[in-house]
């Protein structure tokens, strides 16, 4: 997403007005940059700053049940808006959402991180304050964030705020990385010159490629590609932090190879194009897809994160010398050279005029491709299969829809589905933090309400964070959940098995019930949960299924649906089971000799 803060002026205010204050000065840049939802949860050293946050007309303040529930939901946030905040309280609030702000920094996202910190006297006094690990030094939490931020800025003064608050914002966007803000508690309300008269500039340098380098790389990679036999194109993540993914769909237009994309780039390649092959993650591709990729004699990586999970335990059949790496700001071919300072979508754009069309690699997945099967058709009662539910959520997409796949089988069942024109799709790949998604699809429904989000989730993540459940009602979101009950952490069964790996069975439907305590009318019997803002089932087979679904799709459509899916322990996807023994086996290898 483009920034084009520069042209923002804030409205001249009077001295010592309540809008001419560091809190209604931040409030404000935060509305500036299209942050109109910010989730908080109160602490002592926060609570003046979240006045200011209340009293500014186009600011949303949600309070969240915890403060890593808040970190999820800005990080989700982000994901649909761009860029995403919270506000939490000192080191007690501010390790808490470390968590998540880590999650955010692996998956380049900007989100401003702010913590209402000690009072503004108390730094240099050899005092002892509460909320603290009880040393004089208060510097813990920022040495904390400074590993998972790009900025941190420690506000103890009025005199240069502003301009460290701008700084602050700008380095977030413009690194696409949380950054950290601490506001000394007895500050935010007491006004100053810098935030009652006409604004510092605001803006973003826009970043440019080395237009020599930027010639050099296209004329080396189009040698290089327009000599290959059967090249193909496979997207990563960091496509959409270089803001390259237009460009990429252009090139692929343009030279007509084979187009996978990479898992954690599920949803950035329109999976209508012509000659889109699906996912390529090594042993668990879709179908037919990494015997295209593997046997190709050049591939193009625009925007990949080789990790232990994205390569199943680093099992890529790729050699090196094929490969051209195209990062947000380098390009790399083969074994050699490579080119920095050039911008990737400038990259690909240029290289779309430069490649002679070539369909080879398409043609021959197109020759070698057999449709999937479809599941076997469930008897009546008969236990409701995964691939049985997935089928079916496949039928609910559309382009309102938005997918949002927890850590674990979640991850590779949602990848099967085929995504419309316009359906959004999130996961966690990088960070892979269980738990993450009920805080994302919170923070994700928030900031795209023209979407209603899909959310797969397991039963061992959702123990992780399902109390903001409750702020999805307060909320009126009207967000599916697929709640998958197999008992246990099935992605932690099949890398190694052990008792850990089972948990406490709830009644998720129940517990969903209680959470939201009787508001509204509703109806209940032991297997539904039914008012105005929120409907539950848990379903045991295919028809009950239909049921649930029907019924969240017409009269439910819009409140919050919860859907409990009670299945086997050890219905487990073919994906998993592969993907799981690779890991195993590259986690588990022995020291090497010394």
């Amino acid at each position: 997403m483009d920034f084009k803060i520069g042209a923002i002026q804030n409205s001249t205010v009077p001295f010592n007005s309540p809008e001419s204050t560091l809190g209604r000065h931040l409030a404000r840049r935060l509305v500036q940059i299209r942050v109109t939802d910010v989730f908080s949860v109160p602490g002592d050293f926060n609570l003046t700053l979240l006045d200011h946050l209340v009293a500014e007309p186009e600011l949303n303040l949600i309070g969240c049940c915890n403060e890593l529930n808040a970190g999820y939901a800005a990080d989700g946030y982000a994901r649909a808006r761009g860029v995403g905040a919270c506000v939490v309280t000192f080191t007690v609030g501010g390790l808490s959402v470390i968590n998540a702000i880590a999650g955010a920094y692996s998956e380049n996202l900007p989100l401003i991180c702010i913590v209402g910190g000690p009072n503004s006297n108390d730094y240099g006094t050899n005092r002892i304050l509460h909320h603290t690990i009880g040393l004089h030094d208060f510097s813990q939490e920022l040495r904390c964030f400074q590993t998972v931020t790009c900025y941190q800025v420690v506000l103890n003064n009025l005199d240069d705020a502003h301009e460290l608050i701008d700084t602050a914002i700008s380095t977030c966007l413009k690194e696409s990385k949380p950054v950290y803000i601490s506001v000394g508690c007895n500050l935010p309300g007491i006004p100053h010159p810098t935030f009652s008269c006409e604004p510092v500039p605001f803006s973003l340098s826009p970043r440019l490629s080395n237009m020599m380098g930027l010639e050099a790389a296209v004329e080396a990679e189009a040698e290089f590609l327009n000599r290959a036999v059967k090249p193909v194109l496979v997207a990563g993540q960091n496509m959409q932090v270089a803001k390259a993914c237009d460009a990429f769909v252009e090139l692929a237009d343009s030279c007509g190879y084979a187009v996978a994309v990479m898992p954690a780039a599920k949803g950035l390649v329109p999976e209508h194009h012509p000659h889109f092959l699906g996912t390529y993650w090594g042993a668990v591709s879709t179908a037919f897809c990494a015997e295209i990729v593997e046997s190709a004699d050049a591939y193009l990586f625009a925007g990949p994160i080789f990790n232990d999970y994205s390569t199943v335990g680093y099992s890529f059949l790729l050699k090196k010398e094929k490969a051209i790496i195209v990062q947000p700001d380098r390009v790399t071919i083969g074994n050699g050279p490579a080119f920095g300072c050039v911008l990737m979508r400038d990259f690909l754009a240029a290289l779309a005029k430069r490649l002679t069309h070539n369909p080879t690699s398409y043609e021959n997945y197109h020759r070698i491709y057999v449709p999937d099967g479809q599941p076997l058709k469930c008897e009546p009662k008969e236990a409701l299969r995964v691939n049985v539910l997935f089928q079916h959520i496949q039928n609910m997409l559309s382009g309102e829809s938005a997918v949002i796949a927890e850590t674990g089988d979640s991850w590779f069942n949602c990848q099967k589905l085929k995504l419309p024109q316009g359906c959004g799709y999130e996961f966690q790949m990088q960070y892979g933090s269980i738990g993450w998604s009920v805080g994302a699809s919170l923070g994700y429904a928030q900031a795209a309400p023209d979407k209603r989000v899909i959310a797969c989730i397991g039963d061992g993540s959702f123990q992780v964070t399902a109390q903001d459940i409750s702020t999805m009602l307060r909320c009126g979101q009207r967000t599916i959940i697929f709640l998958m009950n197999n008992v246990g952490y099935r992605i932690g069964v099949e890398i190694h098995d052990g008792p850990y790996n089972v948990i406490k069975n709830w009644n998720y439907t129940g517990l969903v019930g209680a959470i939201h305590n009787g508001e509204g009318k509703c109806w209940t019997t032991k297997m539904r949960f039914v008012t105005e803002r929120l409907y539950c089932m848990k379903v045991y087979c295919e028809e009950e299924l239909v049921e649930a679904i029907e019924t969240a799709n017409a009269t439910k459509k819009d409140c919050l649906c919860f859907i409990e899916v009670i299945v086997h322990k050890d219905d487990t996807s073919k994906e998993l089971l592969e993907w799981g023994s690779r890991v195993s086996a590259a986690i588990s290898r022995p020291p090497n000799p010394q």
